[in-house]
């Protein structure tokens, strides 16, 4: 072997002992840590937030949960609809339990518009249920039900209880029913099958009473 292959071959080993890839794994794992950890947050833009009137404090709270710069935009679209920071921060944190990033913005703030509270979304939120619910929930509002029977739907479905859709519930509004006696239905768990049998039943009924025959005098020649 040429002394340049001897050296070659003596570098290699230096290059591969287990010290040196002990080194290595070391150094590969800071660089991990800082590219996916807190160090990301270097090149984050707190601006839009800091913009949307949230404080400080609030920022650093989602500092601390690895904040993702997706969720910038959501988080400034849910604060301008005006919820509060700690709402924001909850939301976030509650996304992040249930393993994904907040991006439920639109559902927050279609509840929030439709005068549902804080802790109200906030309990959706939890439940990982806001993009599922709040369409139903906001047409609830729409229907002119009350505060409490919007609450008793909204908890049957938190619960995964049977109970009725919003649309459901409008079709029995409007063959006459009244909203306890709609609420007595949901209480005994009537479900939209069973709903749709009552409403055509109820049409059939209304309808065959509009149908009377009615005889027509006209005047003698």
């Amino acid at each position: 072997m040429t002394l340049h292959g001897n050296l070659l071959s003596r570098r290699v080993r230096i290059r591969t002992t287990p010290a040196n890839l002990g080194l290595l794994a070391l150094v590969a794992a800071f660089t991990v840590a800082i590219s996916g950890g807190c160090g990301r947050h270097i090149l984050t833009d707190y601006r839009p937030l800091v913009n949307a009137g949230m404080s400080s404090t609030s920022i650093e709270q989602l500092k601390k949960l690895d904040f993702s710069d997706a969720e910038t935009p959501q988080l400034v679209s849910a604060k301008r609809s005006g919820v509060t920071d700690y709402t924001c921060v909850t939301l976030v944190t509650d996304a992040h339990q249930h393993h994904h990033l907040f991006a439920s913005a639109d559902a927050v703030t279609s509840l929030a518009g439709a005068g549902f509270s804080e802790p109200q979304i906030l309990q959706i939120a939890s439940a990982d249920k806001l993009d599922t619910l709040s369409g139903d929930a906001v047409t609830l509002r729409l229907i002119g039900l009350s505060d409490s029977t919007v609450q008793i739907v909204m908890q049957r479905r938190l619960q995964d209880q049977p109970t009725l859709s919003s649309a459901e519930i409008a079709r029995l509004k409007n063959t006459g029913l009244t909203e306890t006696q709609i609420l007595q239905r949901i209480n005994r768990g009537m479900d939209d099958t069973q709903a749709d049998k009552e409403i055509l039943a109820r049409e059939t009924a209304r309808n065959h009473d509009n149908t009377g025959f009615v005889r027509i005098r006209g005047r003698r020649r």
